[in-house]
């Protein structure tokens, strides 16, 4: 029965802690909350030689096209492959599914590989990596030029890295509950969405414990710096690190918007409105840095637009809230009229000891995480507090793992360890309450892994890589070779069964066929398309 006004259990999202989220955890089964929930996976892989250097070779065409299909995909270059799953009520079916489209995409490699780790291969330069192509559509060439002004922008080989997004929604039947709970009268839609966006919000507030967990890449391809100047060590054998880094790839060398600061780019994440606006300003907004690339030169698009962001997916952030696009719909305005609909987490390394890039522990660890955020307090995030998160997960990523490392916690100085015992002691009864009624308690099996981890440090997946690389004499790219064959010979090994192949052939046809239907029904000019598009 809902609550009357004046007896309701939060008032706002502001006032909703982790005492009073647990308490309508515990109010309610599992069951009937989170076994509906919806998780996706999105996988990005370079497909390289059996050397370990760059393909240069154009997307297999048995895959289907990299503009129309809806699970493979490419994302900055023509090499870099990215997998989707479909969104499933279980983490087993979100594997299994990631698993065959491996095997899949393995029966068409002809001798490729699928790089095993967030950094890139051997990279002989920028001009090395061909940038997505997606056919002679507007769209297709919308997001070719997208990438070209990547590329201007900051510079391909920034591109080339590789990472895991973990896509999670909850269930109508949850959302119904808690505003049952909170007595709360808004527009449910509304509600959900300034929900999602306080997610977000404690996602970004406690995001580093992620790096710290999932980290795989302390170490890189001396060709990834191409020549310039860095402050990482030199390992030895082409190989610079630095000896506390747990992901060299969310910090300063990784994907960052490096205009930020200089042209005003800060993207607000008070409530959905705030978010819609700040990011849409900064699509608007023209930039004089990026005046100089040009937009037209010679008759060729160099980017789709000199602003601050040529759309809105050029910013580069660890969390995003996501609404599935009818379309060639803006995602602010998709968002402005239905809300949110899923949040998308970008902070996981590609493990490279697992041969599908993330291990079925992490994704239950990961699940009870976004729970764990949703039912946090969460404030508004001040320019101050922005600037201290920032900073965290930058800390995080390239000093993690030193056991004295402090971090600011509203405003206080913690250490690493001790502020990841807390949100530790914080999970274990979520991870409690989602195995009810589950008899092998999967995630309370992987809440304990993972805290043996803040304790043990020799046994996340970067210290793993380092000792690796001192203890086997490898270069980093020989240490990633080795694991890639290894897991294309267990992909080849499996071969899918003659149905499921089929099924596969019939949708990269399908998505062909679409792609060929699109370039042949075009009436305006490419410059007409995107005025229409961002007339939005």
């Amino acid at each position: 029965m809902p609550r009357s006004e004046n007896n309701r259990r939060f008032s706002s999202i502001d006032t909703l802690d982790y005492k009073s989220g647990l308490e309508f955890l515990r109010a309610h089964s599992p069951a009937d909350l989170a076994r509906d929930s919806l998780i996706g996976i999105e996988k990005e892989s370079l497909r390289v030689s059996p050397e370990g250097q760059i393909a240069p070779t154009p997307h297999p065409a048995g895959l289907g096209s990299a503009l129309t299909h809806s699970r493979i995909t490419t994302d900055y270059a023509e090499p870099q492959l990215e997998l989707i799953t479909r969104p499933h009520h279980s983490i087993k079916r979100v594997l299994k599914e990631l698993d065959e489209l491996h095997r899949w995409v393995y029966q068409h490699l002809r001798g490729e590989l699928l790089w095993s780790s967030s950094m890139p291969c051997v990279i002989q330069g920028e001009e090395s990596i061909p940038i997505a192509q997606y056919g002679s559509s507007h769209p297709g060439q919308m997001k070719t030029v997208y990438r070209r002004g990547l590329g201007y922008r900051y510079g391909k080989t920034m591109q080339a890295i590789s990472g895991i997004h973990f896509n999670y929604s909850l269930p109508e039947a949850f959302w119904r509950a808690l505003m049952d709970y909170s007595g709360a009268q808004e527009d449910p839609a509304a509600f959900r969405s300034e929900h999602y966006m306080a997610m977000l919000r404690s996602l970004q507030r406690h995001g580093w414990l992620i790096p710290y967990l999932f980290g795989a890449s302390p170490a890189i391809c001396e060709s990834f710096l191409n020549h310039q100047p860095t402050t990482l060590e030199y390992l030895g054998r082409k190989t610079y690190y630095e000896p506390f880094a747990t992901s060299l790839r969310l910090g300063d060398i990784g994907y960052q918007n490096r205009q930020e600061g200089n042209t005003g780019v800060r993207i607000r994440y008070d409530n959905l409105k705030t978010y819609i606006g700040s990011l849409e300003n900064a699509t608007e907004t023209p930039c004089p840095e990026y005046r100089k690339i040009g937009v037209v030169v010679d008759g060729v698009y160099r980017q789709l637009n000199d602003h601050q962001l040529q759309i809105e997916n050029e910013y580069y952030s660890s969390v995003r809230p996501k609404t599935v696009l009818r379309g060639l719909e803006k995602p602010v305005r998709a968002m402005e009229e239905r809300g949110i609909d899923y949040v998308e987490l970008r902070s996981v390394d590609v493990n490279a000891f697992h041969p599908l890039g993330v291990s079925e522990s992490q994704l239950y660890f990961l699940e009870a995480f976004m729970i764990h955020a949703l039912l946090t307090a969460s404030p508004p995030i001040s320019l101050e507090e922005h600037d201290r998160i920032d900073n965290n997960l930058n800390l995080a990523a390239h000093w993690g793992r030193d056991p004295d490392l402090v971090l600011r916690k509203r405003g206080e100085r913690i250490t690493l360890r001790d502020w990841a015992d807390e949100l530790m002691n914080e999970l274990e009864p979520i991870c409690q309450w989602l195995d009810r009624d589950l008899p092998d308690a999967p995630y309370h099996a992987a809440w304990r892994e993972q805290r043996w981890k803040i304790d043990h440090p020799d046994l996340i997946p970067s210290t793993r890589i380092v000792e690796a690389l001192k203890q086997g004499k490898e270069s980093f790219a020989e240490f990633a070779t080795r694991l890639s064959r290894q897991t294309a010979d267990y992909f080849r090994r499996r071969p899918l069964p003659a149905a499921s192949a089929a099924d596969f052939k019939a949708e990269a046809d399908q998505s062909l066929r679409r792609q060929r239907e699109l370039e042949a029904r075009q009436e305006e000019s490419f410059g007409e398309f995107l005025e229409r598009y961002f007339a939005q």
